[in-house]
Parts: structure tokens; C-alpha cells; sequence
């Protein structure tokens, strides 16, 4: 997954968690595939929509999507999103 995402969409920050042991005994865990959460950042990401950005990571993972992957969180973000997001969880946890 990292490969694929990484080869495609050139990715400043990328994290994957494997979330599949929240989901014991959910159908979609029966037949083996996993549940994920990305975080990625990339330029790439520039002047598209959300639905957009999901689709570009769906598309980054070809058949992963299929064979591997029953459920994705997907947190997608440009270089300039993330850093001022990052800013104001700061500003935010300051006056806390």
C-alpha cells in the first residue's frame, strides 16, 4: 500500500494504520480483507475536491481495493492544508 501510494501520488507525509482488529467479526473481515486509515499530504492534491483526492487514492491502489482492503479512511490534504491544520490543533491545544 505504502509502495503504491507513494510511486503514484508523491506523498510529504504519508501514514497507514492497520485499524482491522477494531473490526473482529465484522462481515467485511470474514473473507480477510483489511480496514485502513491514511493520512496523506501531497501536492498532488492541489485544486481537487475531496471526492476527487479519495478517487486518486482508490485509483493509486488498483486492486488492493479489490483483494486486500474492505474499508478506508482516507485523510487527504495539500503541503499548505496540512500546515495550517497542524497550526491551529497547536493554537487550539495552547489556549486549553
Amino acid at each position: 500500500m505504502r509502495d503504491l501510494l507513494e510511486r503514484t501520488l508523491a506523498p510529504t507525509e504519508l501514514t497507514i494504520h492497520d485499524d482491522s482488529h477494531l473490526h473482529v467479526g465484522h462481515p467485511g473481515a470474514k473473507d480477510g480483507k483489511g480496514h485502513f486509515s491514511v493520512h496523506i499530504t501531497s501536492p498532488y492534491f492541489t485544486g481537487s475536491s475531496r471526492i476527487k483526492r479519495h478517487r486518486m487514492v482508490f485509483d493509486s491502489l488498483g486492486d488492493m481495493m479489490e483483494t486486500d482492503i474492505h474499508a478506508l479512511h482516507i485523510v487527504a490534504s495539500t503541503p499548505g492544508e496540512h500546515d495550517d491544520k497542524e497550526g491551529r490543533h497547536l493554537n487550539l491545544s495552547r489556549q486549553s
